[in-house]
Formats: structure tokens, sequence, C-alpha cells
């Protein structure tokens, strides 16, 4: 089956790969910036034409916070035992202004086998390859296309990840899935391909100063300057860094006071903190909870959890995934490799509903990046079109594989 299988595959892919181009372009052309709903909804109602011809039946939701756009949910074959997840999201992160300022837009670079422009390779291209993944599976493996339920998430705010997405696709999953794939950009490292099998989780803190405001020179000593009292509770925050633990502490901004000649009555910083370990997240939480107190110089120090976004681990369901994806890897001569990621995804919030793989889309590089320098050190964001092909076929192949399996 493998030895037929898979020029069929190439062939149908290769003759597909120029629409798929066609539907990317159309795609990236559009700014959909997470805060610029309209975009992200054109971009919804694009792919959704993209899919049509597949037999997918469309679900436009609205996200639970207005300023955000519409989650798209396209499905078929409801009545199928075996379910398969297949995520991208809608938006990136490049407000219009910022594309328009740094020129940054759909490039085909002469010479190149990159694609330059905002979402090429985070994730609208992500997006393209689940469509040419599907479309050779129904060409070429038409029984187990036809004999599975696919749904395809695709969020409308993912790069803030907003909690909604995440409750609107376990509603449309409420008995589990045979797989979650994530098709978030998978790098290439020389000849060996990157597949993601876990990421970090977060926690994100406030730290609040109280102190007394007083004028600076003729009242000093009678205020307590909140701005030295946080100092101390940061520095003690930073310093749970562990990097053996892989446990990272990042005090991200800090503010307080008003003018010069006034004693500074309250500050706040905000940090997150992140580790692939539930545990050592949770005492390291601990450990910042246990700051709130009053410093040496009398300032009131208030601790307050922001919010919190769980780790996907690399257990036993993930390495049983990504041994069929490694056993496909090897049948097309692509060396494949297991890594873990600090980075989040809607995969730590979509694990818990079956076995998940993420960074399963095309290679490229600097996602969030717009700027082009003329020294060539600064780069946009690409994707590698040579990579779709490799990448489509490795997700079909071992499709096919797993699926026949469970028939």
């Amino acid at each position: 089956m493998v030895d037929d299988l898979l020029p069929r595959l190439k062939d149908s892919l290769s003759r597909r790969l120029p629409d798929a181009m066609y539907w990317l372009e159309r795609m990236v052309k559009v700014n959909s910036f997470t805060s610029h709903p309209a975009g992200v909804n054109q971009v919804g109602a694009l792919t959704t034409v993209c899919f049509a011809d597949l037999g997918f039946r469309a679900e436009s939701v609205p996200s639970t916070d207005a300023t955000y756009g519409a989650h798209l949910f396209l499905c078929r074959g409801e009545t199928a035992k075996r379910k398969i997840l297949l995520v991208t999201h809608l938006d990136t992160v490049f407000p219009a202004e910022e594309e328009q300022r740094n020129h940054f837009h759909w490039q085909e670079a002469p010479g190149e086998e990159r694609i330059y422009g905002p979402g090429t390779v985070d994730i609208k291209g992500g997006t393209v390859l689940i469509w040419l993944v599907l479309q050779a599976l129904r060409e070429c493996a038409p029984e187990i296309f036809e004999n599975t339920q696919w749904l395809v998430a695709a969020n409308a705010s993912e790069e803030v990840l907003s909690s909604d997405f995440a409750q609107r696709t376990a509603e449309r999953c409420q008995e589990g899935v045979d797989a979650v794939l994530v098709f978030e950009g998978g790098p290439r490292d020389g000849a060996e391909w990157h597949l993601v099998t876990s990421r970090k989780g977060r926690a994100e803190y406030r730290i609040c100063a109280e102190g007394n405001a007083a004028h600076a020179g003729s009242s000093h000593a009678n205020g307590v300057n909140a701005i030295v009292g946080i100092c101390d509770a940061v520095r003690k925050a930073a310093a749970l860094t562990n990097y053996a633990a892989d446990l990272t502490v990042n005090v991200g901004s800090i503010s307080g006071g008003t003018v010069t000649n006034r004693v500074p009555h309250e500050a706040a910083a905000e940090l997150e903190m992140r580790a692939y370990e539930p545990d050592i997240l949770r005492r390291a939480g601990e450990a910042v909870e246990a700051l709130a107190s009053k410093t040496e110089n009398g300032t009131k120090i208030t601790i307050q959890c922001l919010g919190t976004t769980p780790a996907w681990p690399n257990d036993a369901a993930t390495q049983g995934l990504f041994a069929k994806w490694e056993a496909a890897a090897d049948l097309l001569g692509m060396p494949m490799k297991s890594v873990p990621r600090g980075g989040l995804s809607d995969a730590n919030y979509l694990c818990h509903l079956g076995p998940t793989l993420d960074g399963l889309g095309p290679s490229g590089g600097n996602a969030h990046c717009s700027e082009r320098s003329t020294d060539g050190t600064k780069v946009p964001e690409y994707v590698d079109v040579p990579s779709f092909i490799p990448k489509a076929m490795l997700t079909a192949l071992a499709l096919v594989r797993m699926l026949e399996e469970k028939a």
C-alpha cells in the first residue's frame, strides 16, 4: 500500500501546490491583526471558500470578547466514529500601520524559495497546508477521507490566547478525538525536521506596592516610597528563574509615581513565569505569592494572579502519536526530532481532548517580525515554499497508517 501511495501523494500535492499558493496569497494580503475583527472575519470567509469543495460545513462563532473576530469551525463526516481535530488560527500580530510602515506584504523574492509576508508561516501557511493534506487524502485515500470526521478549528484570537476558543472547540469534541494536530510552523534544522511535543505552561502575576505620598522637598521623611519598596520584591521574583528546571520568570513591566517632587505612593510590576512541569510552575507561583508583606521601608506589597495557562506535557499519549509521525518520516527519508517549545499555542488548551502534536505547518522563520534591514541582519517573517509538499506528505501518510490501524 505504502509503495503505491507515496508517488500518488507526491503527484497529487505537486499538482495542487500552485492552488495552495493562490489561497495563501489571498489570505496574507488581508490584514488580520487580532484587534482588527473585520480583517480576521475576512480571512475566515476566505478559508470557508477555500475548503468548500472538500465538502466542509462552516460555522462562524462570535468571540466572547467583541473586540475580536469570529472563530471558524469547518466540519465534515459528523457521523464517522474516528475524529481528527486540525487546528489553525485566523489572526496575526501585525497592525495595518506596522505593515505599511515596514512595507511588509506578500513578496516572492527573486532567486529565493521563500515567500515573505504577515502570516506566511504563522499561521496562514499552516491553514493552507491543512487544505493540501485533505485534498491529497480525498484523492489518494478516499475511503479513509470519507469515513473520518474532520474538524478544522480556526481561532480568531490565538495571538492573545483568549480562552473562549478552547471552550467552543471542546463543545464540538465532547467525546474526545483520535488526534489533535496543530499546524503552527515546524522548523527545520539542516536535514532534520522538528515536531513539537510539549509546551510550557504560564502563570502571570501583578505585584502592587502601596506607600505614602509626601512632598519630596519639605516632607520627604514622612513619605514611604512605593518604587523603592517594590524593587526588593521584583528582584526576589526574578531570582526564581532556574534554567536547570526549565523555569523562567520574566518581569515584563514596572511603573510607579507621577512627578519627581513627590514621594511615590504606588507602584506596580507585572511578570510571567513558564515551566514544562506543573509542580515547578505551582511552587514558583507560591513563592511569588509569599512576597506579599510589608517591606523594610514600610511599603505594603500585595500579589495578584492575573491568569494561568496549562502546560502541555510530553506524556505517553503524545509520545505514541509522535512515534506514528516518526515512522512515516522514516518511510519518507525525513529525519525527525521531537522538540519542546517554550512558547504557547492552542495545544496548551486542547491537549486534553486527545493525543497532540504541534509544529505540523510548513517551515519558515522570523514569525512576529516585520522589519528588514539593509545589512540583512533583520529579515521579516517568511515561509519556505519547498517545505509544503514534504510536510503535507508526512501528515497525510501518518494519518492513513493511523486510521487504517483504527479501522
